[in-house]
């Protein structure tokens, strides 16, 4: 009899509980629910995952299905939550935040997944499973669909065979473009010729070379030259292919200059696949159509820090200054370094003095050739005159599990086991009338963002 009392004030009192609690306890309850797959994670792989990892694409395996993905569950967590992946290695601290190709997980994606993974990694409900991403056929221009059509000009470099054992090799044939007349660019690929090609192309590098017409352009072009880069003939580095990168589709009313006779010089770095493959690298160029050219010209620069020297068991950093010969908008921001870079920060000095820190990457990873691009809103605009400061820094100790030997001195070299230290800056060029005109429209922009929010 006493037993069946106390049960039933039991009752009452987690009933009673129950009804105190209220909203807050379901609350609390749902988020302690364990995230499925179907429901929860499989939307996070779709948008920062699959472009890589799914079925005869470029990564070790496929996030696409529950089956593909749960024996992975627990090296999924691992990489996620120490943010090794999606690769992404801005510091989340400082500079400009704002990206149109932002692959970075949130914090509360890394929750989701590292509670899935905690919770057993169940697969939920099969209906709650999003629709299928239908990517693009690797072997087709990605853009294809966007322009109504495979690009305008393809130029495809010499063909280089890669033996089944080798050291790593660079080829750096030189091609023509067969332009007869000036064009410009509004979006550029670059792939490995086959899939296979794939296996053996670290990156791929097409400058394109040309006698500069623009006294202002051409003098940046020699200001680089000053940090041991010969650039003299060059209208900067036109495209770069490397794993997770899909191509450049430049603003409205902005292109890359082309002119007549130009030409393009491969630099491709290639690595041993395991066997003997043959491949060349493709170009692929959309053009505007004759009649109608763009209003402002882009150029991706090469900014260089020159004075690559490390010591053995330091760490080094070198600095680069390159002067802005006209006002300009600051499109996107990629670091190139080699197995010793630690980290690559890109600074506005404008002409008044004042100091602005653009990106910083502060976990480089060689294996990733990520590059920022800012969006519309955040692209910073910058005045004639700003000097872009690069700084580098290289960990030659032990620390660094890259480095093949930290009791080396290492200096300027194409060699993996080299270094270098240079960022690809896209520029956008402005008129002085234009410039204020841009100023003037983020200036207004951001005013009526600020009033809204008020």
């Amino acid at each position: 009899m006493k037993t069946a009392i106390r049960q039933s004030l039991g009752v009452l009192l987690c009933a009673c509980a129950a009804v105190a609690l209220g909203p807050a306890s379901v609350s609390a309850a749902a988020e302690d629910e364990v995230p499925t797959f179907t429901k929860d994670v499989a939307p996070i792989f779709q948008a920062k995952c699959e472009a890589c990892h799914r079925p005869d694409s470029i990564a070790p395996m496929s996030l696409v299905s529950y089956q593909a993905s749960r024996p992975w569950a627990r090296s999924i967590k691992e990489r996620v939550t120490t943010r090794q992946m999606p690769p992404w290695h801005l510091d989340r601290t400082v500079g400009i935040q704002d990206f149109k190709n932002d692959r970075s997980l949130t914090d509360e994606q890394i929750d989701t997944i590292a509670r899935w993974v905690d919770g057993g990694a169940p697969r939920g409900n099969p209906e709650d499973m999003p629709a299928a991403i239908h990517w693009p056929d690797e072997a087709k221009w990605n853009f294809a669909e966007q322009f109504n059509g495979p690009p305008d000009l393809i130029v495809e470099s010499t063909p280089y065979t890669m033996a089944a054992e080798a050291t790593d090799a660079w080829w750096k044939p030189r091609g023509e473009t067969g332009l007869t007349t000036e064009r410009w660019a509004r979006a550029i690929e670059m792939r490995p010729g086959t899939v296979a090609g794939r296996k053996i192309t670290h990156h791929a590098i097409a400058r394109l070379v040309q006698e500069e017409t623009d006294p202002e352009l051409a003098a940046a072009n020699r200001a680089n030259a000053a940090n041991g880069v010969d650039r003299s003939r060059t209208a900067g580095t036109f495209m770069e292919w490397a794993v997770g990168k899909q191509g450049e589709i430049m603003r409205p009313g902005t292109g890359k200059l082309m002119l007549p006779d130009s030409e393009i010089q491969w630099d491709i770095h290639y690595s041993s696949g395991g066997e003997e493959i043959t491949d060349t690298v493709q170009l692929g160029v959309y053009l505007y159509p004759e009649d109608q050219a763009p209003e402002h010209r882009q150029v991706l620069h090469l900014m260089g820090t020159g004075g690559v020297d490390i010591p053995p068991n330091t760490v080094a950093a070198t600095q680069g200054f390159f002067p802005l010969q006209r006002a300009a908008r600051i499109e996107s921001f990629q670091p190139h370094m080699h197995l010793r870079g630690k980290a690559m920060s890109i600074e506005a000095i404008r002409p008044n003095g004042r100091r602005e820190v653009l990106s910083h990457v502060g976990d480089f990873n060689f294996n990733w050739h990520n590059s920022y691009v800012f969006t519309d809103e955040a692209a910073p605009l910058l005045p004639k005159g700003t000097l872009i400061k690069v700084t580098a820094w290289h960990d030659n100790t032990a620390a660094n599990r890259s480095n093949p030997d930290p009791n080396v001195w290492v200096g300027y070299g194409d060699r993996t086991v080299d270094e270098m230290a240079h960022a690809w800056v896209n520029v956008t060029y402005f008129e002085e009338d234009e410039y204020e005109s841009e100023l003037a429209k983020r200036e207004a922009a951001e005013s009526e963002t600020q009033g809204g929010g008020q």
